[in-house]
């Protein structure tokens, strides 16, 4: 039984991050406020692709968690500093409507994002494999960000 709480607050942590984040940066208020390129998804595929996203992110850090490895501290810090900063991209982009500081905030998140799966990797493989979801979205992010901010 230990085991399934285990998994199920590692799962909750990245998803109440993203509700959090979402319901501070006035998601829903602020998606159609400012000009978006013609390739943008439609809003309601957004909460989708994050909720799971955030599961994988869960199901991945648990499986850190679960290694009996000292080098799995180091790998978990870089999840909670690359998940604090998903948070805060937000609100950057959403709330405060800062879309250049939200550019450079993405750069910084893929770049965290490659140095977490490449520790979860040498870990524990399908934990860093679970993570490429993730990288992928965030590269997506990344086209997006810098377009809004081109037409804005």
């Amino acid at each position: 039984m230990n085991k399934i709480k285990e998994i199920i607050v590692s799962i909750a942590i990245p998803n109440i991050v993203g509700v959090v984040s979402a319901i501070f940066s006035k998601v829903k208020d602020n998606f159609d406020s400012f000009n978006k390129p013609e390739f943008t998804p439609p809003g309601i595929v957004f909460p989708i692709v994050w909720s799971i996203l955030y599961i994988l992110m869960g199901i991945s850090s648990y499986l850190i968690y679960k290694e009996n490895t000292t080098y799995k501290y180091d790998a978990l810090k870089i999840y909670a500093i690359q998940l604090i900063i998903n948070g805060l991209w937000s609100i950057i982009f959403f709330r405060l409507q800062w879309f250049f500081i939200a550019f450079i905030t993405v750069i910084l998140l893929i770049v965290l994002t490659i140095i977490m799966i490449y520790k979860f990797y040498k870990i524990n493989k399908a934990a860093g494999l679970l993570q490429i979801p993730y990288l992928i979205w965030l590269i997506v992010a990344l086209v997006l960000s810098y377009n809004v901010y081109l037409l804005n």
